[in-house]
């Protein structure tokens, strides 16, 4: 438990005239030509030396989690870039503000919902009662349904084949997402697909990224994604044609300029 009275400290980085530490890690002699990316940054992001399923999983969620074409995000970088061509990173950062709990970053929402049936006496009613509960608000069940991609989302069952192959995890965030399947669809009365960000909340719980943490994977894949939108309005630019499509497509219907 932390101390709110003791003094702050970081454990992520250290350095010398001579050398550079991550955590414990020789920056140069440890990790450089020796680690990847992805065992780096869980070994930063988690505080231990991560496993060979901890990659694997989180490689596949990161491929994921990187593009979905022209979405939100996306359109946000190419406006913000066309705008400011030479802060690359402007348009980055603008794109990555729409990673939240409508699009790409639903992931965390939904892994609250699996704390909640994990800690449940009874799972099963837990799971039960939180579909009845968004089915009598009207509104979607985070990790559920998706507006392209019918009847299922392919990704998805894809996550978690591949979570289910991994006999070092322990399934208990996969058994959640399952029985809140389960009860999604006796809500509805109709099969509902488990979409991808559901099924990345299940496979980062299984290997124990904290719920709090698991949107800054969405912002680290969308990112790379993003960098990608970019080098394409390079060469093939849309930003202009999108705001012209957006100003011809909603019309004014003020009293203005009558």
């Amino acid at each position: 438990m932390t101390d709110k009275n003791a003094a702050p400290v970081t454990r992520l980085c250290t350095h010398t005239l001579t050398s550079l530490h991550y955590r414990d890690a020789d920056l140069v002699q440890d990790l450089m030509g020796q680690k990847t990316f992805t065992e780096v940054m869980l070994m930063q992001i988690l505080g231990r030396t991560p496993r060979p399923v901890d990659m694997r999983i989180t490689d596949v969620v990161l491929i994921v989690l990187m593009e979905h074409g022209l979405t939100p995000s996306a359109i946000a970088t190419r406006l913000i870039y066309m705008s400011a061509p030479e802060n690359l990173q402007g348009a980055v950062s603008a794109g990555l503000l729409a990673v939240g709990s409508s699009f790409v970053g639903t992931m965390e929402n939904c892994s609250r919902l699996l704390d909640r049936i994990m800690a449940a006496e009874d799972p099963q009613a837990e799971a039960a009662a939180i579909a009845q509960h968004h089915k009598t608000q009207k509104s979607a069940v985070p990790g559920f349904g998706h507006h392209l991609h019918k009847p299922v989302d392919p990704r998805a069952y894809k996550l978690l084949e591949l979570g289910r192959a991994e006999p070092e995890l322990a399934g208990r965030h996969i058994r959640a997402l399952e029985m809140l399947s389960a009860g999604v669809d006796a809500a509805a009365g109709r099969p509902i697909t488990i979409n991808a960000t559901g099924a990345v909340a299940a496979l980062l719980g299984e290997i124990g990224v904290p719920t709090g943490v698991m949107r800054g994977f969405a912002v680290i894949s969308r990112a790379a994604g993003l960098v990608a939108h970019i080098v394409e309005e390079q060469q093939s630019p849309s930003g202009r044609f999108i705001w012209d499509t957006v100003e011809h497509a909603i019309p004014y219907v003020g009293e203005g300029g009558r």
